[in-house]
Protein backbone atom coordinates (compact mmCIF):
# COMPACT_ATOMS: atom_id res chain seq x y z
CA UNK A 1 0.00 0.00 0.00
CA UNK A 2 1.54 3.32 -0.95
CA UNK A 3 2.32 5.46 2.23
CA UNK A 4 2.39 9.17 2.54
CA UNK A 5 5.91 10.86 2.19
CA UNK A 6 4.86 13.45 4.68
CA UNK A 7 1.82 13.24 7.19
CA UNK A 8 0.68 16.49 9.14
CA UNK A 9 -1.83 15.24 12.00
CA UNK A 10 -3.55 17.42 14.17
CA UNK A 11 -1.28 20.31 13.96
CA UNK A 12 -1.34 23.26 15.90
CA UNK A 13 0.89 26.37 15.68
CA UNK A 14 -0.24 29.28 18.20
CA UNK A 15 1.40 32.46 18.43
CA UNK A 16 2.34 34.18 21.69
CA UNK A 17 1.45 38.13 21.44
CA UNK A 18 0.64 41.15 23.72
CA UNK A 19 -2.95 40.97 22.44
CA UNK A 20 -3.11 36.63 23.54
CA UNK A 21 -2.80 33.58 22.26
CA UNK A 22 -3.48 33.79 18.41
CA UNK A 23 -3.89 29.71 17.06
CA UNK A 24 -3.02 30.30 13.35
CA UNK A 25 -2.99 27.06 12.56
CA UNK A 26 -5.86 24.97 14.18
CA UNK A 27 -6.00 21.14 14.33
CA UNK A 28 -4.49 20.75 10.50
CA UNK A 29 -4.13 17.06 9.21
CA UNK A 30 -3.24 16.25 5.49
CA UNK A 31 -0.70 13.73 3.84
CA UNK A 32 1.65 14.26 0.56
CA UNK A 33 2.38 10.80 -1.40
CA UNK A 34 5.40 10.36 -3.56
CA UNK A 35 5.76 12.08 -6.44
CA UNK A 36 2.42 13.43 -5.96
CA UNK A 37 1.69 17.62 -6.56
CA UNK A 38 -0.51 18.64 -3.56
CA UNK A 39 -2.24 21.89 -3.76
CA UNK A 40 -3.04 24.26 -0.52
CA UNK A 41 -5.43 26.82 -1.22
CA UNK A 42 -7.17 29.82 0.57
CA UNK A 43 -7.38 33.50 1.15
CA UNK A 44 -4.71 35.25 2.69
CA UNK A 45 -4.85 34.64 6.94
CA UNK A 46 -5.68 31.15 6.54
CA UNK A 47 -2.70 29.63 7.81
CA UNK A 48 -1.09 28.18 4.61
CA UNK A 49 2.48 29.51 4.64
CA UNK A 50 2.42 29.37 8.78
CA UNK A 51 1.59 25.17 8.42
CA UNK A 52 4.18 25.26 5.79
CA UNK A 53 6.66 27.13 8.24
CA UNK A 54 5.97 24.93 10.71
CA UNK A 55 7.00 21.45 8.36
CA UNK A 56 10.45 23.42 7.82
CA UNK A 57 10.80 24.53 11.08
CA UNK A 58 11.28 27.91 10.44
CA UNK A 59 8.06 29.59 12.49
CA UNK A 60 9.49 31.88 14.57
CA UNK A 61 10.13 31.48 18.35
CA UNK A 62 9.24 33.77 20.08
CA UNK A 63 6.37 34.50 19.46
CA UNK A 64 5.53 31.11 17.59
CA UNK A 65 5.54 27.85 18.53
CA UNK A 66 4.06 24.40 17.71
CA UNK A 67 1.99 23.70 20.66
CA UNK A 68 0.41 20.31 19.14
CA UNK A 69 0.38 17.72 16.66
CA UNK A 70 2.71 15.54 14.70
CA UNK A 71 4.89 16.01 11.34
CA UNK A 72 5.94 12.46 10.44
CA UNK A 73 8.08 12.41 7.29
CA UNK A 74 9.12 9.59 5.69
CA UNK A 75 12.38 8.76 4.27
CA UNK A 76 12.13 6.38 1.21
CA UNK A 77 15.61 6.16 -0.15
CA UNK A 78 16.86 5.47 3.66
CA UNK A 79 14.87 2.04 4.80
CA UNK A 80 12.03 4.02 5.06
CA UNK A 81 12.92 5.92 8.33
CA UNK A 82 10.15 7.80 10.16
CA UNK A 83 11.06 10.88 11.91
CA UNK A 84 8.41 13.37 13.64
CA UNK A 85 9.70 17.35 12.39
CA UNK A 86 8.08 18.09 15.98
CA UNK A 87 10.44 16.77 18.01
CA UNK A 88 13.79 16.36 16.36
CA UNK A 89 16.39 18.38 17.60
CA UNK A 90 17.94 21.85 15.76
CA UNK A 91 21.02 19.97 14.75
CA UNK A 92 19.07 17.78 12.72
CA UNK A 93 16.28 19.45 11.30
CA UNK A 94 18.86 21.77 9.94
CA UNK A 95 20.09 18.69 8.33
CA UNK A 96 17.21 17.37 6.33
CA UNK A 97 15.98 21.36 5.69
CA UNK A 98 17.23 22.73 2.40
CA UNK A 99 18.90 18.62 1.88
CA UNK A 100 15.71 16.10 1.83
CA UNK A 101 12.69 19.30 2.26
CA UNK A 102 13.37 22.55 0.52
CA UNK A 103 11.28 25.78 -0.06
CA UNK A 104 11.18 28.03 -2.30
CA UNK A 105 9.55 31.28 -1.03
CA UNK A 106 7.44 34.03 -2.04
CA UNK A 107 9.74 36.53 -2.61
CA UNK A 108 13.14 35.71 -4.18
CA UNK A 109 14.15 39.26 -3.85
CA UNK A 110 14.09 39.38 0.15
CA UNK A 111 15.00 35.46 -0.06
CA UNK A 112 18.50 36.34 -1.97
CA UNK A 113 21.05 38.08 -0.50
CA UNK A 114 22.14 41.69 -2.54
CA UNK A 115 25.48 41.49 -1.13
CA UNK A 116 26.54 38.44 -2.57
CA UNK A 117 26.35 36.78 -6.56
CA UNK A 118 24.16 34.41 -7.62
CA UNK A 119 27.12 31.54 -7.89
CA UNK A 120 28.03 32.02 -4.19
CA UNK A 121 24.23 31.69 -2.58
CA UNK A 122 23.71 28.60 -4.70
CA UNK A 123 27.37 27.29 -3.58
CA UNK A 124 26.87 27.85 -0.07
CA UNK A 125 23.61 25.42 -0.18
CA UNK A 126 25.67 22.87 -1.75
CA UNK A 127 28.42 22.82 0.69
CA UNK A 128 26.45 23.14 3.56
CA UNK A 129 24.88 19.35 2.87
CA UNK A 130 27.62 17.87 0.95
CA UNK A 131 31.19 17.21 1.29
CA UNK A 132 32.69 18.61 -2.50
CA UNK A 133 35.18 20.67 -3.21
CA UNK A 134 34.38 24.56 -4.52
CA UNK A 135 34.84 23.81 -7.97
CA UNK A 136 32.76 20.35 -8.16
CA UNK A 137 30.48 22.87 -6.11
CA UNK A 138 30.46 25.63 -8.67
CA UNK A 139 30.05 23.22 -11.73
CA UNK A 140 26.69 21.92 -9.69
CA UNK A 141 25.62 25.54 -9.83
CA UNK A 142 26.07 25.89 -13.36
CA UNK A 143 24.04 22.53 -14.16
CA UNK A 144 21.45 23.30 -11.83
CA UNK A 145 20.70 26.84 -13.24
CA UNK A 146 20.91 25.52 -16.54
CA UNK A 147 18.35 22.30 -15.54
CA UNK A 148 16.05 25.52 -14.18
CA UNK A 149 16.13 27.04 -17.91
CA UNK A 150 18.87 29.51 -17.27
CA UNK A 151 20.72 31.09 -20.15
CA UNK A 152 24.25 32.01 -20.08
CA UNK A 153 24.61 29.93 -16.37
CA UNK A 154 28.25 30.73 -16.48
CA UNK A 155 27.83 34.17 -16.81
CA UNK A 156 24.74 34.23 -14.62
CA UNK A 157 26.45 32.60 -11.57
CA UNK A 158 28.74 35.79 -11.40
CA UNK A 159 25.20 38.44 -11.61
CA UNK A 160 24.20 39.80 -8.79
CA UNK A 161 19.98 38.89 -7.66
CA UNK A 162 19.57 43.02 -8.88
CA UNK A 163 20.82 42.05 -12.26
CA UNK A 164 18.10 40.14 -12.85
CA UNK A 165 14.30 40.10 -13.64
CA UNK A 166 11.78 38.55 -11.61
CA UNK A 167 11.27 35.51 -13.12
CA UNK A 168 15.26 34.97 -12.98
CA UNK A 169 15.47 35.16 -9.47
CA UNK A 170 12.27 32.76 -9.03
CA UNK A 171 14.15 30.34 -11.37
CA UNK A 172 17.33 30.74 -9.42
CA UNK A 173 15.58 29.90 -6.24
CA UNK A 174 14.05 26.85 -7.94
CA UNK A 175 17.84 25.94 -8.75
CA UNK A 176 18.65 26.35 -4.93
CA UNK A 177 16.15 24.44 -3.75
CA UNK A 178 16.61 21.52 -5.86
CA UNK A 179 20.46 21.80 -4.57
CA UNK A 180 20.48 18.98 -3.45
CA UNK A 181 17.85 16.51 -5.05
CA UNK A 182 14.84 17.14 -2.29
CA UNK A 183 12.64 14.59 -1.58
CA UNK A 184 9.97 17.26 -1.18
CA UNK A 185 9.69 20.89 -2.38
CA UNK A 186 7.31 23.35 -0.73
CA UNK A 187 6.52 25.86 -2.97
CA UNK A 188 4.68 29.08 -1.42
CA UNK A 189 2.85 31.32 -4.00
CA UNK A 190 5.99 30.87 -6.26
CA UNK A 191 4.09 32.50 -8.89
CA UNK A 192 3.20 35.49 -6.79
CA UNK A 193 4.40 38.99 -8.56
CA UNK A 194 5.04 37.42 -11.75
CA UNK A 195 3.57 38.33 -15.19
CA UNK A 196 1.18 35.50 -16.72
CA UNK A 197 3.64 34.55 -19.31
CA UNK A 198 6.38 34.05 -16.68
CA UNK A 199 3.91 32.31 -14.44
CA UNK A 200 3.40 29.68 -17.26
CA UNK A 201 6.92 29.33 -17.68
CA UNK A 202 7.61 28.88 -14.00
CA UNK A 203 4.56 26.15 -13.44
CA UNK A 204 5.87 24.42 -16.84
CA UNK A 205 9.13 24.01 -15.10
CA UNK A 206 7.87 22.70 -11.98
CA UNK A 207 5.64 20.01 -13.47
CA UNK A 208 8.92 18.98 -15.47
CA UNK A 209 10.75 19.24 -12.10
CA UNK A 210 8.24 16.87 -10.30
CA UNK A 211 7.95 14.25 -13.21
CA UNK A 212 11.61 13.92 -14.07
CA UNK A 213 12.53 13.96 -10.41
CA UNK A 214 9.46 11.71 -8.80
CA UNK A 215 9.52 14.63 -6.56
CA UNK A 216 6.80 15.52 -4.31
CA UNK A 217 5.45 19.18 -4.21
CA UNK A 218 3.45 20.82 -1.81
CA UNK A 219 2.42 24.08 -3.91
CA UNK A 220 0.75 27.19 -1.97
CA UNK A 221 -1.43 29.49 -3.34
CA UNK A 222 -4.70 31.24 -3.75
CA UNK A 223 -4.79 30.67 -7.35
CA UNK A 224 -7.28 27.94 -8.12
CA UNK A 225 -6.08 28.37 -11.99
CA UNK A 226 -2.72 27.34 -10.80
CA UNK A 227 -4.22 24.12 -8.68
CA UNK A 228 -5.90 23.05 -12.08
CA UNK A 229 -2.96 23.68 -14.27
CA UNK A 230 0.19 21.59 -12.04
CA UNK A 231 -2.04 19.39 -8.52
CA UNK A 232 -3.10 16.28 -8.54
CA UNK A 233 -4.69 16.67 -5.35
CA UNK A 234 -5.97 19.63 -2.90
CA UNK A 235 -6.47 21.04 0.42
CA UNK A 236 -8.47 23.60 1.36
CA UNK A 237 -7.98 25.75 4.17
CA UNK A 238 -10.04 28.29 5.83
CA UNK A 239 -9.11 30.14 9.20
CA UNK A 240 -6.32 28.02 10.34
CA UNK A 241 -8.30 24.62 9.21
CA UNK A 242 -8.75 22.72 7.02
CA UNK A 243 -12.80 22.78 5.18
CA UNK A 244 -12.07 20.00 2.09
CA UNK A 245 -9.82 18.17 0.79
CA UNK A 246 -9.96 16.00 -2.65
CA UNK A 247 -8.50 14.93 -5.60
CA UNK A 248 -8.54 17.90 -7.95
CA UNK A 249 -11.41 17.12 -10.45
CA UNK A 250 -13.54 16.65 -7.84
CA UNK A 251 -13.15 19.84 -5.97
CA UNK A 252 -13.24 22.33 -9.11
CA UNK A 253 -16.48 20.00 -10.66
CA UNK A 254 -18.22 19.02 -7.90
CA UNK A 255 -17.12 21.14 -4.59
CA UNK A 256 -18.78 20.86 -1.19
CA UNK A 257 -17.86 23.16 1.12
CA UNK A 258 -19.72 26.11 0.98
CA UNK A 259 -16.41 28.27 0.89
CA UNK A 260 -15.22 26.19 -1.68
CA UNK A 261 -18.14 26.94 -3.92
CA UNK A 262 -17.94 30.46 -3.62
CA UNK A 263 -14.31 30.11 -3.96
CA UNK A 264 -14.97 28.52 -7.87
CA UNK A 265 -17.53 31.09 -8.44
CA UNK A 266 -15.43 33.70 -7.80
CA UNK A 267 -13.28 32.61 -10.77
CA UNK A 268 -14.38 34.57 -14.13
CA UNK A 269 -16.03 32.84 -17.28
CA UNK A 270 -14.77 32.83 -20.16
CA UNK A 271 -17.92 32.55 -22.22
CA UNK A 272 -19.75 34.96 -19.42
CA UNK A 273 -19.83 38.92 -19.63
CA UNK A 274 -20.80 39.94 -16.30
CA UNK A 275 -20.52 43.13 -15.40
CA UNK A 276 -19.37 42.45 -11.75
CA UNK A 277 -17.68 38.89 -10.68
CA UNK A 278 -19.12 36.84 -7.80
CA UNK A 279 -17.23 37.66 -4.17
CA UNK A 280 -17.68 36.02 -0.53
CA UNK A 281 -19.57 38.63 1.43
CA UNK A 282 -17.54 39.39 4.55
CA UNK A 283 -14.23 38.82 5.93
CA UNK A 284 -11.91 35.85 6.81
CA UNK A 285 -11.46 36.14 10.84
CA UNK A 286 -8.77 36.63 12.67
CA UNK A 287 -7.07 33.79 13.89
CA UNK A 288 -8.86 32.94 17.57
CA UNK A 289 -11.61 35.76 16.47
CA UNK A 290 -14.27 32.73 16.20
CA UNK A 291 -14.78 31.37 19.98
CA UNK A 292 -17.86 28.93 18.91
CA UNK A 293 -19.35 27.19 16.09
CA UNK A 294 -18.20 26.83 12.37
CA UNK A 295 -15.37 29.80 11.29
CA UNK A 296 -17.23 30.03 7.94
CA UNK A 297 -20.71 30.31 9.53
CA UNK A 298 -20.72 34.47 9.37
CA UNK A 299 -19.82 34.69 5.86
CA UNK A 300 -22.96 31.20 4.59
CA UNK A 301 -25.68 31.76 2.90
CA UNK A 302 -26.25 28.01 3.76
CA UNK A 303 -25.85 28.43 7.90
CA UNK A 304 -28.40 27.52 10.27
CA UNK A 305 -28.43 27.06 14.17
CA UNK A 306 -26.08 24.34 14.93
CA UNK A 307 -23.25 25.70 12.98
CA UNK A 308 -23.49 28.86 15.10
CA UNK A 309 -22.70 26.63 18.40
CA UNK A 310 -20.76 24.04 17.12
CA UNK A 311 -17.65 23.46 15.44
CA UNK A 312 -18.24 20.44 12.88
CA UNK A 313 -15.55 17.70 12.14
CA UNK A 314 -14.25 16.39 8.30
CA UNK A 315 -16.94 14.25 7.54
CA UNK A 316 -16.00 11.65 4.81
CA UNK A 317 -17.74 11.42 1.48
CA UNK A 318 -15.91 9.23 -1.10
CA UNK A 319 -13.14 7.84 -1.99
CA UNK A 320 -10.43 10.30 -0.49
CA UNK A 321 -12.92 13.48 -0.96
CA UNK A 322 -13.59 15.04 2.85
CA UNK A 323 -15.48 18.07 3.91
CA UNK A 324 -15.92 20.03 7.15
CA UNK A 325 -19.69 21.00 7.14
CA UNK A 326 -22.64 19.85 9.14
CA UNK A 327 -24.56 19.53 5.64
CA UNK A 328 -22.72 16.06 5.45
CA UNK A 329 -23.05 14.67 8.56
CA UNK A 330 -25.86 12.33 9.67
CA UNK A 331 -28.20 15.28 8.91
CA UNK A 332 -27.08 15.68 5.47
CA UNK A 333 -29.60 13.09 4.12
CA UNK A 334 -32.41 15.03 6.00
CA UNK A 335 -31.19 18.26 3.76
CA UNK A 336 -31.04 16.18 0.37
CA UNK A 337 -27.85 17.37 -0.62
Amino acid sequence: MKKPVLEINHLRTHFFTDRGVIPAVDDVSFYIYEGEVLGVVGESGCGKSVTSLSVMGLVPNPPGKIVGGEILFRQHSVNETTENLVKVSKKRMRQIRGNQIAMIFQEPMTSLDPLYTIGFQIIEVIKNHEKISKKTARNKAVELLKLVGIPRPEEIVHEYPHQLSGGMRQRVMIAMAMACDPEILIADEPTTALDVTIQAQILELMKKLNREKSMSVMMITHDLGVVAEICNRVVVMYAGKVVEEGDVRTILKSPKHPYTQGLIQSLPKMNQREERLYSIPGNVPKPGEVLQGCHFADRCSMVFNRCVNEDPELYMLNDGHTCRCFLYGQEGDDLNV
